[in-house]
């Protein structure tokens, strides 16, 4: 009899349907909520997204998953709650929660691992102190669904036990070393990440939405033209990139589309047709990673970006890794079909739109103009010898966010002011842009000049990480940025290089946060609210402290 190895994660949930996805150890049929599927193999591998349809609109209904027929999960002896579905319901709801956050480590969640010093020491999962809270609450007061902002997985931050698993079967003295080689090592590390039962309830319990970032596949992924070249000339890349793209398409990009969605993805038609032929579903899956890793290249472009609508409130969640256009002079985020697509998602916006990307759109003024003038400079805004040397600082200091992307960063205002001023449809009461990778937190507001006729309030919310703090030095750098003489030099050295002024002013409303938090967005009509809540180091209990709480919109 087939076992299940990970999972359930509950994913998508409407007024009538919800996906449940599983890994298993062997062929089998997995069913929910009466619905059944047959899993789909790729490279020795076993899977299945069950599509739970015909469900009640406005339910809490607890579920099983059965293997074959038998009862899978809960497993006999759990003491946690069965996990739920909870489907929207028909007549809407303006009250709505997203937990969200990004950046989250995996290692064991007792000491030395969760101390506040110590070389080993990351600090309390705020993932799984907020789930335990969760467990002590009423239902109602749980969140809506959960976004998690890319760095689910470390491949370069391998845990203990991934480590020990690769040391068995590979060693570690040739490249890439304590990093992850390919694909069945990736599926290593996504089982322990989602394996602890506190997260693996609360993944089954939240539906949940994803994206990846740079860590998910290697540190400054897709940074530059120069970065690709240097990483397609080693011997280990192309196995990694590879098994990067097809786990994430199997682990967090498949449980992203709604039922409809799935109706339409090619890809997800080629592998149920491959059905228990694992060899044949890594092809068809080892083929899409290579096209999708392409486009950067100039490639046909693969859309990772995706959206979702909460009755009245529409997320749109942007890929800002794996679709960009790295030849200088053409640099951008995405690709034009990609950007076509995200321009017609906010045609018919809702009351409040929430646009998250890994990176955040908004840094601090500072870090903006060092990230605008290093794009330049590597354009050959200092001359040709200048060139090179830009581009050792844009690795090494990491400037490869939205600002070092101007012509994307400048189209993105300009759509937000677009949307903001109505020349979309009604304006949203609230345009918040959602965003993790730089290891602190903290919350933006933007100012559009007068004669746009912006009405929506426009924020930037950012959390990271969830669980991964940065050591001091950077801290004090990041500090540094918020002050004057920070932004002074930032805007200095863009201008130096010809970059102009943005037209969009904005500033941060409270100092960076460095510590390990958990964010979410409530919204309650035209009402909206950011909340930040710290993990406390070294409590036992796993509390949490709320260290901003700030209104979005009235």
């Amino acid at each position: 009899m087939a076992n299940l190895v990970l999972g359930p994660l509950l994913r998508y949930v409407g007024q009538t349907a919800a996906t449940v996805w599983v890994e298993t150890d062997a062929p089998c049929e997995v069913g929910v909520l009466g619905c059944s599927t047959r899993t789909f193999g790729v490279a020795g591998h076993h899977y299945a997204l069950v599509v739970c349809d015909g469900l009640e609109p406005g339910t809490t209904t607890p579920y099983e998953v059965t293997i074959d027929g038998s009862v899978a999960w809960p497993e006999p002896d759990s003491t946690l709650p069965a996990p739920t579905v909870r489907t929207a319901p028909a007549d809407g709801d303006d009250r709505f929660r997203l937990l969200f956050g990004s950046c989250r480590v995996t290692r064991p969640h007792e000491p030395p691992y969760t101390l506040a010093k110590g070389d080993e020491a990351v600090g309390v999962d705020a993932l799984h102190a907020y789930a335990r809270r969760m467990l002590t609450v009423d239902p109602d007061d749980w969140p809506d669904a959960l976004l998690l902002v890319g760095d689910q997985v470390y491949a370069d931050e391998l845990s203990p036990q991934t480590l020990a698993y690769i040391e068995r079967t590979r060693g570690t003295d040739e490249p890439p070393g304590e990093g992850v080689a390919n694909f069945e090592e990736y599926t290593v590390l996504y089982q322990e990440a989602w394996s602890d039962p506190v997260i693996r309830w609360v993944l089954a319990t939240i539906p949940s939405a994803m994206i990846f970032d740079d860590h998910d596949i290697h540190d400054d992924w897709n940074t530059s033209a120069v970065w690709r070249k240097q990483m397609q000339a080693t011997s280990w890349w192309q196995d990694r990139i590879e098994g990067g793209l097809m786990s994430y398409w199997i682990y967090q990009h498949l449980g992203n589309m709604s039922p409809d969605q799935l109706e339409d993805d090619e890809v997800w038609a080629r592998l149920r047709d491959c059905g228990d032929d694992d060899v044949a579903g890594d092809a068809v899956l080892r083929g899409h990673a290579v096209r999708a890793d392409a486009e950067a290249d100039g490639g046909k472009g693969v859309r990772w970006s995706y959206r979702r609508d909460y009755g009245d409130v529409r997320l749109l969640v942007l890929d800002s890794r794996g679709g960009r256009v790295l030849e200088t002079g053409e640099r951008s985020m995405v690709d034009e079909a990609e950007w076509t697509w995200i321009v017609e998602q906010t045609r018919d916006c809702s009351s409040h739109l929430l646009i998250a990307s890994s990176l955040p759109i908004l840094l601090p003024p500072a870090i903006h103009g060092l990230e605008a003038w290093n794009e330049a400079v590597c354009d050959g805004a200092w001359g040709e010898r200048w060139k090179d040397w830009g581009e050792r600082i844009r690795q090494g200091a990491d400037l490869e966010h939205w600002a070092a992307f101007r012509r994307s960063w400048d189209a993105l205002m300009q759509l937000v002011s677009d949307i903001g001023s109505g020349k979309c449809g009604p304006a949203p009461a609230s345009i918040t842009f959602l965003g993790g990778d730089v290891h602190f937190s903290y919350l933006a507001e933007a100012e559009f000049p007068l004669a746009d006729g912006v009405t929506s309030r426009v924020h930037q919310a950012v959390c990271s990480p969830v669980r991964n703090p940065v050591n001091k030095p950077v801290q004090i750098g990041d500090r540094f940025a918020r002050t004057g003489p920070g932004r002074i030099v930032g805007r200095a050295l863009a201008r130096s290089a010809g970059v102009p002024r943005p037209g969009v002013r904005w500033r941060l409303k409270q100092r960076p946060r460095f510590d390990n938090e958990i964010g979410a967005i409530e919204i309650s009509g035209p009402a909206a609210r950011f909340r930040l809540e710290k993990a406390v180091p070294g409590d036992p209990d796993e509390a949490l402290e709320v260290v901003m709480d700030r209104q979005l919109s009235f």
